[in-house]
């Protein structure tokens, strides 16, 4: 859940701290103190998009900042796994910065992501549903997904492995159509790719070759200058006459006569000795050298040869033996896939046949759950919508069987409603008014899986278009939802403010010419004096908030019932 949140120079906020508990918080307020602007925040915090426009007037940068805790089970922790972003502590702190440039900064747990990941983070731990939008009520498109959301426990592992298939099936279509698009072009590249290998494969390299073979044939093409110098530096050291070891030996020998005379004395002495003792091993380590070097012009011109070999494979490959090897396993996975693995193939046609049986087969599969599922969903929502007082409504979920297969199914899903007797059945997104969206909206987030999926579910005035004994409903529900997840939700209705565990007071100030938003969360006393203001819409008075309470009193009632 959000435990806290940061905003700074966004919109009309210049800045607030804010602590966030489980349950259901509302925040209420006048029109335009700013409520929409802080869920807009939470927005941009879980991956909405971000313009330079939304910084307070005057600022650089927005900050936005937020402390989630998650269940153990939350799949954001997979994706920090995948990301390698540690969560040790438990804790995941959002950071986004908008910058007047235009530019964005995003950090989880101070690792830099883009904007992309924070969204697939995002929708993950919040699902902010707006008073407009109703994302997948009013997209079609969506409604197989919150069927398989409903139908999860049986759905998933099949449609994981139908989509499984279905990406291979695709891969091999792409194969197969590059194949035939162009089989001359196709037989030419895998005659390339074959003879690469064959040519890399035949000069047998081994890592950093290059490097030790330019070495030994710098030292055999200085031959005569290595021997001279090491001859030289020998004889310096170590030569019959008025040799260096001869002297500095005799120098030590001079010194370890008196060097029991004085501490300076025997310091000079074993500092004598460590030098002849030095030089020592390198007239030896020398006279190896000298004894084991012979010129091989045998050898020296295998070398040359063999240089000239990797420079010409270095010239076609890389620029390296090491990026040489690596091109070659690059056109080798390149051949596989033409050649090998399917493109080449007798049975590539066999592999696309099979496959797309296994695709049938489990296609029928969803097709029959999903049908099985709609039933109980229809069931479902029925009741939940006799809840929301919209008990003459027919829901129904309508399919139809595509032509070809996508990567869900064969089925086309879609909500249709029927919101008054003797009215046609029409798609949902057709027929539905503002205040039946939204109390549609709340009978399917009360039921589906996915609600306790993530961690905070926000509703931004999704009551709006409602009064009475309906609103009392959506607030029971959304106090429903809360007992399962961390809800937020702003709303205008007395009925669902009272119904809240904790309650905010959102309001906006002019300070030295220039609009604050604050926000304070409000003790019982004051809750009672807010409701009585929604109630009344002006002057708050004694039976306004006489009102207020008894509507507080049985808020807590109903709450009581839903939990038990």
């Amino acid at each position: 859940m959000l435990l806290e949140l940061s905003i700074t120079d966004f919109a009309i906020i210049e800045h607030l701290d804010i602590e966030f508990q489980s349950g259901m918080t509302v925040l209420t307020g006048e029109t335009g103190a700013g409520k929409s602007i802080i869920i807009d925040a939470v927005g941009l915090l879980v991956g909405g998009r971000g313009s330079h426009d939304l910084i307070r007037t005057g600022a650089k940068k927005s900050i936005i900042q937020g402390n989630f805790i998650l269940s153990n089970d939350n799949p954001t922790y997979q994706i920090l796994d995948e990301l390698g972003i540690d969560h040790s502590d438990g804790n995941v702190i959002i950071e986004r910065e908008i910058f007047a440039s235009g530019r964005n900064s995003c950090r989880v747990n101070g690792m830099m992501i883009n904007i992309a990941t924070l969204r697939r983070i995002g929708e993950t731990i919040v699902d902010i549903q707006g008073q407009n939008e109703h994302q997948e009520l009013m997209k079609p498109e969506r409604h197989i997904q919150l069927l398989d959301d409903f139908a999860e426990d049986e759905i998933k592992p099949i449609l994981a492995a139908y989509q499984n298939d279905y990406d291979q099936f695709v891969k091999l279509q792409e194969i197969d159509e590059k194949k035939h698009q162009n089989e001359k072009e196709w037989a030419q590249r895998v005659d390339m790719l074959k003879f690469q290998i064959k040519e890399i494969e035949a000069a047998d390299l081994h890592e950093n070759e290059d490097e030790e073979l330019t070495a030994e044939r710098d030292r055999l093409n200085n031959f005569q200058k290595i021997h001279d110098a090491l001859l030289n530096s020998y004889e310096g050291i170590s030569g019959d006459d008025n040799s260096s070891l001869d002297a500095i030996g005799t120098s030590m020998s001079s010194m370890q006569d008196i060097e029991d005379l004085d501490p300076d004395f025997k310091q000079i002495s074993d500092d004598l000795s460590g030098a002849f003792y030095t030089l020592q091993d390198v007239a030896s380590q020398i006279s190896d050298q000298l004894n084991n070097l012979e010129f091989d012009q045998d050898r020296l011109d295998q070398v040359q040869a063999r240089l000239t070999t990797i420079h010409q494979l270095k010239h076609k490959y890389g620029d390296s033996v090491d990026q040489v090897l690596q091109y070659l396993q690059k056109i080798k996975a390149e051949l596989r896939e033409m050649s090998g693995d399917a493109a080449d193939n007798d049975d590539l046609e066999q592999q696309l046949a099979t496959i797309k049986q296994a695709l049938i087969k489990n296609a029928k599969k969803l097709a029959d759950i999903r049908r099985r599922y709609a039933k109980e969903l229809e069931r479902a929502v029925h009741q939940q919508l006799r809840d929301l007082y919209m008990d003459k409504a027919v829901f129904e979920v309508h399919f139809k069987q595509n032509t070809t297969l996508n990567r869900m199914g064969a089925d086309q899903v879609a909500f249709y409603i029927q919101t008054n007797p003797g009215e046609k059945m029409l798609p949902l997104v057709k027929s539905a008014s503002g205040g039946e969206l939204s109390r549609i909206m709340l009978a399917l987030k009360t039921m589906f899986a996915k609600a306790a999926g993530v961690t905070s579910i926000i509703f931004d005035e999704v009551d709006t278009g409602v009064s009475g004994r309906v609103a009392q409903a959506m607030g029971n529900k959304i106090y429903t939802i809360s007992t399962k997840s961390q809800v937020l939700c702003i709303t205008h209705l007395p009925q669902v403010a009272a119904m809240s565990d904790h309650h905010y007071f959102i309001q906006k100030q002019v300070h030295d010419g220039r609009t604050v938003t604050t926000i304070n969360e409000l003790n019982q006393a004051e809750s009672v004096s807010e409701i009585s203001r929604m109630l009344s819409g002006t002057a708050i008075t004694k039976l306004t908030k006489e009102h207020a309470s008894e509507l507080i009193r049985l808020a807590d009632e109903e709450k009581a019932k839903i939990r038990q």
